[in-house]
């Protein structure tokens, strides 16, 4: 078995793990990134399926995102606007369709009235919220005992308004159904993106696209660390212990006087280690699970929808595809919509045959977007829930109680081992921008301790 010594131990070549890396290298340190995939990148991925560039995880960038836009720009990638011009859609209760513009859905004047006024009061309290730190809020506790479901109803007897309230953070962000999470932490998923209002407007959240896909910013970012990144090398055992660190794969074995886990924590449980951790982190990462989503990607030979007047935006608490937009890529001829179908409605599709999933799903968006949107001439489905090394998405989250009782040991390394990815991000949390910060924040820290035990080392 091949040994190979390094300062700096990077499990995961995702943006988190490959950020990290190129900052201690530029701190002058020694790394070595091992990958349990055949390809780098993670949640990130774009592929093509039957001739057509898909971005199978996460592709898009927010005017917020300042750490992933410095990233793009530093590398020399360019970024194009989603398509928005023409109405968006609307579906109700009563199952009809409404064209409307602007953020607001078009409800009756009453429920307009309770979201704006629900909405207002989040904003207040998310305006409360340090996204890195919202155990420390003074309700932290009793908002965390909560959850988002009860929190709305308890606001109002309007069920349209709690639909449309909940979905921003359960179905669409979260996705997982609204009973299973906290108000905290609905609170926090919008404070990641600087207040519940940002998180609600699809033009904030869904802004740009980087052309070619956003998958190419690990891809460049593992170009420069070149053999360092080691792919199809799955971790087996960490020993660990105040003389750093020994990793051990089917093939390799790395000494390292420092280690990065920068994957999603569901998947610590697949590394054993020795010693065990403690019992802080055997306690906390039970309480931290993947939520569930099916991205659809459907191509047509032309964006048919625009012809129509319609901007491709579409939302509808009550439909099966719970949200949709115009994905057609830069400068491409044919038209692509992307929908998203999540949690509980996820899991009811995976039990129909392929047939029957896709032809539900086509129907849903057919709801949006008129007949012709039953016959793609491409159609895929991200299904990260099968995916050996992710288990899920988008991200994950903690249970009922677990954020204000666990989140400050999220980040907190334990001996010579850190963490770091975008499901512990506060800015960007669940993003790949808060990936890139905390990459950022793991390699600062290494180099510190560096620092620290007197080695001499370049700033990063």
């Amino acid at each position: 078995m091949a040994e190979i010594t390094r300062d700096v131990l990077i499990v995961g070549a995702g943006a988190a793990g490959l950020t990290a890396a190129n900052d201690l290298r530029k701190a002058g340190l020694s790394v070595a990134v091992l990958e349990a995939r055949d390809r780098v990148g993670g949640r990130l991925w774009t592929d093509v399926i039957e001739g057509a560039m898909l971005e199978l995880g996460g592709q898009w960038v927010s005017p917020d995102q300042d750490a992933l836009k410095d990233t793009i720009a530093e590398l020399g990638l360019e970024t194009y606007s989603r398509y928005r011009e023409g109405d968006s859609v609307y579906v109700g209760p009563d199952g009809q369709v409404h064209r409307f513009t602007g953020e607001m859905f078009p409800v009756s004047a009453e429920t307009e009235k309770v979201i704006a006024e629900i909405t207002e009061r989040l904003d207040a309290m998310v305006a409360e919220i340090d996204p890195d730190r919202p155990w420390e809020h003074p309700q932290a506790k009793e908002w965390d005992s909560v959850t988002w479901d009860a929190w709305l109803r308890a606001q109002t007897d309007d069920d349209e308004a709690v639909r449309n309230l909940a979905f921003a953070t359960g179905s669409a962000m979260l996705t997982k159904p609204t009973h299973t999470f906290s108000l905290l932490q609905s609170l926090l998923m919008a404070a990641s993106a600087g207040s519940y209002s940002n998180l609600v407007d699809a033009d904030f959240i869904l802004d740009k696209r980087v052309v070619g896909g956003l998958q190419q910013v690990p891809i460049l970012l593992a170009e420069r660390l070149g053999e360092d990144v080691l792919l199809g090398q799955p971790v087996r055992t960490l020993e660990w212990g105040a003389d750093g660190v020994t990793a051990t794969t089917d093939e390799i074995t790395v000494r390292a006087r420092f280690a990065i886990l920068a994957h999603a924590p569901v998947l610590y449980d697949r590394i054993s280690f020795v010693p065990p951790l403690p019992r802080r982190q055997h306690q906390l990462h039970q309480h931290l699970s993947m939520g569930f989503v099916i991205k659809v990607h459907a191509v047509y030979e032309t964006p048919f929808w625009r012809e129509q007047g319609l901007s491709g935006t579409a939302f509808s608490p009550y439909e099966l595809s719970h949200e949709a937009y115009d994905n057609t890529n830069h400068g491409d001829e044919r038209g692509t919509l992307v929908g998203f179908v999540s949690d509980q409605n996820a899991d009811d599709l995976f039990a129909l045959s392929a047939e029957e999933r896709k032809e539900r799903i086509l129907e849903s968006l057919s709801h949006y977007y008129g007949p012709e949107a039953k016959n793609p001439v491409v159609y895929y489905e991200s299904d990260w829930g099968t995916e050996e090394w992710t288990r899920g998405a988008y991200a994950a989250s903690f249970d009922m109680g677990g954020l204000h009782r666990y989140g400050a040991d999220l980040r907190a390394a334990v001996g010579p081992i850190h963490f770091a990815c975008s499901d512990m991000a506060g800015a960007g949390y669940q993003h790949v921008d808060g990936a890139i910060r905390m990459g950022h924040l793991a390699a600062a820290n290494i180099v510190e301790s560096t620092r620290d035990a007197g080695d001499t080392v370049e700033a990063v």
